[in-house]
């Protein structure tokens, strides 16, 4: 039976490393969902997921995640949680409750703590420098305040036929408080059935929710298109139609794969992604947006590897 996992962003790389690892001894797609999502959760140069993840626009670092099992469809999911090492695993757990199984905000962050779950500042200070150099920023230029939405989107399976589908993001840098965007909403942020396949986006939730873009992959994948051509004839279209009738589309970007470990990707902007299966080792790829409603993927180069590390990890003055 064959097994793989595929997540957005070259942030989820080592975890999708770990997880493989992992399946091919035979452990779960839901493990290997969490286990990949908790490695970014916890890394403190990663500013839009988790630990070191960028605030919102009152310094307070607000949280979302999301957790599907394929085989029943139970979802678990949490909105705005504060001060909780990994917000993946607290949907997990939810997941398995029949009511209550979305919860936001305190009642969410409360829900954490009297589940015994790691209760941690999860601002650092270098995400707090960079919230106070865009408030300076702001105040000086007249900016937006608004940047990064790169969500962590991962679809799993095992080898024992079992499809999972997980997202964790601290969401739009300087939001509002309270702002939740598509990534703990099932078919917008994440969709799983596993006797078909899985799918999970990232980018500008608004208007990623506009489009239920996951589950409209796994609904063509039912029907017999390819992880790639789901991807393609599900993505490009709506950002046609988003683009004509909202008169614009923000940045968005979705991965999937079907209950053989096939993979597709589709972008509309420069995307990385990380994705291996049973015959496939674990590899980094960047997507962009090709011609005729097709996504152009190419291998990921060293040079561009040792750029990302600098810049991730660059001093904030």
């Amino acid at each position: 039976m064959s097994f793989g996992s595929i997540a957005t962003w070259r942030m989820a790389h080592d975890g999708i490393v770990e997880s493989l690892n992992s399946l091919e001894k035979g452990g779960t797609a839901g493990d290997a969902v969490e286990s990949t999502i908790k490695v970014v959760e916890a890394y403190p140069y990663y500013k839009s997921v988790g630990y070191g993840g960028l605030p919102n626009i009152e310094g307070i670092l607000q949280m979302d995640a999301a957790f599907m099992c394929g085989d029943t469809f139970k979802i678990g999911a949490v909105a705005g949680i504060e001060d909780v090492m990994h917000p993946i695993s607290v949907a997990r757990q939810l997941s398995h409750d029949k009511f209550n199984s979305f919860l936001v905000g305190e009642g969410a962050t409360k829900y954490a703590m009297l589940n015994g779950f790691e209760r941690r500042n999860m601002l650092t200070e270098r995400a707090k420098k960079m919230w106070e150099n865009r408030l300076a920023e702001m105040a000086e230029h007249n900016l937006s305040p608004y940047d990064g939405h790169d969500t962590i989107g991962v679809v799993s399976l095992d080898s024992h036929g079992s499809m999972s589908a997980g997202t964790s993001s601290s969401g739009l840098f300087m939001k509002k408080p309270g702002r939740v965007g598509d990534s703990p909403l099932s078919g917008s942020g994440f969709y799983v059935d596993s006797d078909v396949g899985g799918a999970a986006a990232t980018g500008l939730g608004e208007d990623l929710m506009k489009g239920i873009l996951s589950y409209e992959i796994v609904r063509k994948m039912e029907e017999g298109l390819s992880p790639q051509e789901a991807c393609d004839q599900t993505v490009y279209p709506f950002h046609d139609k988003l683009t004509k009738r909202y008169g614009k589309a923000g940045a968005f970007s979705l991965v999937a794969m079907n209950n053989k470990g096939e993979w597709g990707v589709a972008t509309n902007v420069e995307f990385t992604f990380s994705v291996g299966n049973d015959s496939e080792e674990a590899a980094i790829f960047i997507a962009n947006m090709g011609e005729n409603h097709t996504t152009v993927i190419e291998p990921i180069t060293q040079e561009w590897l040792d750029a990302y590390e600098k810049r991730i990890k660059a001093p904030i003055k």
